[in-house]
């Protein structure tokens, strides 16, 4: 009971830790109608008609609604099955328990807090609490929805989906990290640590890489350098990710592997087989991951048009792309190509791109697919011996390698002279641009060590505090029964 409350208290504390010093600006809203004239001239002029505000086009609201129902499949139930699939028969339910309540976990707190601290206005790091209990973009009394920007002038869409298809991303990043300890870790301390990383992990890299103040926020030349100024820290150096591949990918492994060394090694690790006991499962999550991830890359653009439709193909391609790669791969190493390999292929590939979804071209998209598959076998082989950590189910190898890769590759391929897209770099008049291959792979990689340092630093702390309230690990007999009887009274087989 005493340790009931003392989770309890702590997850109290971080949602309602603080209270605003200053009203925010809220994020990325629509331009308001412009207003008449007035003065002397207006005694004499024609009063100047409104401007009517900009309204969300009901194709890209229902683009975006199906979205954020692909990414939740992609977490419950793509994830867990992928992740259960993979663990022992006795550790089933423990693995679809934890992505399930963690879940479930995150997307309260991101509508309690989270939200409000990535994409509102508050300092290079973090945002605001404008937003605290998604205040303000929904007046009950008039009926009023307030409208986010999309990458487009003119073009809006309501912030409370914004705000849903944003809260699967916070959900699925932290339901990735449990695969690294799968198999050992006691539920309590799982979501004592992903209060915490969730607070002052993802939210702050959310809000580094993905807030800025939408284009419609630039009316004139002269407020560029300001605005800009407002933007999270990595948009403000110009690194481009997409869909997640800092936030997301790299975020999770990196948390994972810290994990993973914190928790230890599973018991007969090493010496006894731990081998998947339903690849089945495991091909069927990845399927299903496949699919929902169209929601997470191509919903990313925001809006249905050629954004997405780049964004799509390119995911559609890439993860094809690597599930050959890693199959041949292992096929030409091992001797044999296997499903598992096949699905971990597949996900390596969803993962590589997305940072580079929108961002690079259909040769982008072969290039940096075939390159996951097989640097994503190198790391879940060489590298994992290299590293001596027991990652469960390769959460860094996969996430963390891949994203990195990812990353990376999409400075390269962004350039229009390898088939890339560009990117706007003034949203005054939206001219696209390109600087070089070099200066933007530098400011990816500075991207990608900032997360590293960030998510490592916060993990570490996190896990920590966890062992102190409750312990990391189940007892040596509780892992050795399994944590789907000791940790949740249940089985998922009755023989």
């Amino acid at each position: 009971m005493k340790r009931f409350l003392t989770i309890l208290a702590l997850f109290g504390a971080l949602s309602f830790a603080a209270a605003p010093v200053a009203a925010q600006d809220k994020p990325a809203e629509a331009p308001a109608a412009t207003a008449p004239a007035s003065g002397p001239a207006a005694a004499t002029a024609p009063a100047a008609t409104p401007a009517p505000a900009p309204t969300p086009h009901k194709g890209d609201v229902a683009w975006l609604l199906t979205c954020t129902a692909l990414v939740l499949l992609m977490s419950v139930p793509a994830l867990a099955l992928f992740y259960g699939g993979m663990v022992r028969a006795k550790n089933m339910l423990s693995v679809l328990m934890q992505v399930f309540v963690t879940f479930s976990l995150i997307t309260v707190l991101w509508c309690i807090y989270g939200y409000s601290l990535a994409f509102t206005e508050g300092s290079a790091f973090i945002g605001g609490f404008d937003r605290l209990f998604l205040g303000g973009t929904f007046d009950s009394a008039k009926g009023e929805f307030a409208m986010a920007a999309t990458f487009s002038k003119g073009v809006v869409i309501p912030e409370l989906l914004f705000v849903a298809f944003q809260a699967t991303f916070a959900a699925i990043t932290c339901c990735l990290i449990v695969g690294a300890f799968a198999e050992r870790v006691k539920f309590s301390a799982v979501l004592i640590f992903m209060v915490i990383w969730f607070t002052f992990a993802y939210t702050p890299i959310a809000h580094m890489v993905w807030f800025w103040m939408g284009p419609d926020a630039y009316t004139s030349a002269k407020l560029v350098d300001e605005l800009n100024g407002k933007a999270g820290l990595l948009w403000q150096w110009g690194a481009l990710d997409f869909a997640g591949g800092t936030v997301v990918h790299i975020n999770a492994g990196i948390a994972g592997l810290v994990g993973a060394y914190l928790v230890g090694k599973r018991v007969g690790y090493g010496k006894e087989a731990m081998t998947p006991h339903n690849v089945t499962m495991t091909m069927v999550g990845a399927s299903l991951l496949w699919f929902g991830w169209f929601g997470f890359n191509a919903g990313s653009a925001l809006e249905a048009g050629t954004s997405a439709t780049l964004a799509f193909i390119n995911t559609f391609l890439a993860t094809a792309c690597a599930v050959l790669a890693w199959t041949f791969g292992e096929w030409l190493f091992k001797g044999k190509p296997s499903m598992l390999g096949a699905a971990s292929g597949a996900v390596a590939g969803l993962v590589a791109i997305t940072p580079a979804a929108g961002n690079v071209g259909i040769a982008g998209a072969f290039v940096i697919g075939t390159l996951a598959g097989f640097v994503c076998l190198w790391a879940v082989n060489q590298l994992k011996r290299w590293l001596q950590a027991d990652d469960s189910l390769d959460v860094f190898g996969v996430h963390a390698v891949g994203g990195i890769l990812g990353a990376l590759l999409t400075g390269v391929f962004n350039a229009p002279d390898l088939g890339g897209p560009g990117f706007v770099n003034n949203w005054f008049e939206m001219k696209p641009g390109f600087g070089s291959i070099a200066d933007q792979v530098w400011i990816q990689a500075k991207a990608v060590g900032v997360t590293v340092l960030w998510s490592g630093i916060v993990a570490l702390v996190a896990y920590k505090i966890a062992d102190l309230i409750v312990g990391l690990r189940v007892t040596e007999e509780e892992e050795r029964e399994g944590l789907d009887v000791n940790s949740h009274g249940e089985t998922a087989y009755h023989t």
